[in-house]
């Protein structure tokens, strides 16, 4: 099979020596770095992470830093969410949209203060298009990627190992909020929150020197919780309906398309560069929008490219994600479906590598 070719275009991480070290089979290039996808296998690190507690290298999570005077104005210039309410101390999720109200990315917002902010982003060059904003509408702010590096811990027994790294007050942390934690002298700023519905944490590690010390330390207070290695698993993040940008949605769909209406406060985000846009798609409603859907027969192949549904012979969506559920016995999968097939109990068929399958859409996600 063939291999991807290494050079200093794709980044290594801060926790590369620990993920080869714990056996990592597969990896993806996610924002030039090296995002580890499998380790025993899908299957088998999904029954893991429900079960117990995993550490994950999310490095590629990669921040894009405001900071200066107008750093509050710039970032709600990038997104429609109303941010005048939100504090230090708060992450939020934000649609970051274009002028078109196209959907650029979905990252997390991390306010450390009024003038200082990251952007936690999915895979995409979020940083150029922030960089241009700020130089053309001259803006007092300083754009750039700090050496910040996300380390996840996952699973139901997160808690307990957080605490014996960082002590008893990490289990104080509301879910969207952070506090800040010392480590060998380092003051870092943990989170709650994750790409998981199992619960846990992020960790901001700023400095790539105490990367591994960190992660090693997880590991040696963890043994008896059985930690290992993971990373953000297909079948459970579509269970629990965590888009991945790129995949369920492009610059092609706004947010309204991707169920994030609820995220957009376009009558009130006074600034975002999007708005206008979005005033009129929340007027008139989105055609098309993301749905669960449940597919029938053995377990589907890799979702690798969309693949189409069809109702009555005419196409009427596509699926963009979609893998076997061991714990709903089912093919779980997202597509984006147009308005007269999204209604749960809709019958459609989806056409998949394996032939056309009978496939069901659902009322809401699984998990």
């Amino acid at each position: 099979m063939p291999q991807i070719s290494l050079s200093r275009r794709l980044r290594r991480t801060p926790f590369s020596e620990g993920v080869e070290a714990a056996g990592v089979k597969g990896y993806t290039v996610y924002n030039r770095m090296l995002l580890p996808t499998v380790f025993e296998s899908v299957e088998a690190d999904y029954r893991h992470l429900k079960s117990h507690v995993q550490v994950w290298d999310v490095s590629c999570e990669r921040q894009v830093e405001l900071r200066g005077p107008d750093a509050a104005r710039l970032m709600q210039m990038l997104t429609p969410r109303d941010l005048r309410g939100m504090l230090p101390g708060q992450c939020y999720y934000v649609p970051i949209v274009d002028e078109t109200g196209g959907m650029l990315n979905d990252p997390v917002a991390v306010k450390l203060s009024d003038d200082r902010w990251w952007i936690s982003i999915a895979d995409s060059d979020l940083l150029l298009w922030v960089k241009g904003i700020a130089n053309g509408y001259r803006l007092d702010v300083l754009v750039d990627e700090p050496d910040v590096s996300p380390l996840a811990v996952q699973g139901p027994k997160a808690d307990e190992l957080m605490s014996r790294v960082f002590g008893d007050r990490v289990r104080d942390i509301r879910f969207f909020k952070f506090d800040m934690f010392e480590f060998q002298g380092r003051d870092l700023a943990v989170a709650r929150s994750g790409y998981s519905k199992q619960g846990g944490f992020e960790i901001y590690v700023e400095g790539s020197e105490i990367g591994m010390p960190l992660w090693n330390a997880l590991f040696a207070a963890g043994e008896d919780l059985q930690v290992r290695a993971g990373c953000p698993n297909l079948i459970e993040r579509i269970e629990g309906g965590l888009l991945s940008y790129g995949n369920d949605m492009t610059d092609d769909n706004t947010p309204h398309e991707c169920g994030l209406g609820k995220f957009c406060n376009t009558h009130t985000a006074i600034g975002c560069i999007g708005r206008d846009a979005l005033l009129r798609v929340a007027k008139e409603g989105p055609v098309q929008q993301l749905r669960p859907i449940a597919i029938e027969g053995d377990a589907v192949p890799p979702c690798d490219r969309p693949w189409p549904v069809f109702a009555d012979g005419k196409r009427v969506g596509q699926v963009t994600s979609a893998a076997w559920s061991p714990d709903f016995a089912t093919n779980v999968s997202i597509g984006m479906l147009r308005l007269s097939h999204w209604d749960a109990g809709t019958i459609v068929e989806v056409e998949t590598p394996d032939g056309m399958r009978r496939a069901t859409v659902q009322e809401k996600f699984w998990i």
